[in-house]
């Protein structure tokens, strides 16, 4: 089961992915973000050291990492 947040503001179930991607410098980065939908990439819980925040103005779930 993919790891899900349901947006305060709008209600809306979003869903955790992770890709990896080369940079520019040609260095290899892991990215986080959320989707409406499952797909590729979809994780089970969050990465160790983040948590989830709410951007106030649009209502969409970010990581952040942990204070």
């Amino acid at each position: 089961m993919s790891y899900s947040v349901a947006s305060k503001k709008t209600g809306e179930t979003y869903y955790l992915h992770s890709r990896d991607v080369t940079l520019r410098g040609g260095r290899r980065q892991t990215i986080y973000f959320f989707g409406r939908q499952v797909k590729e990439g979809a994780m089970d819980s969050l990465p160790a050291g983040y948590e989830v925040m709410e951007n106030s103005r649009t209502g969409l779930p970010m990581l952040r990492k942990a204070r």
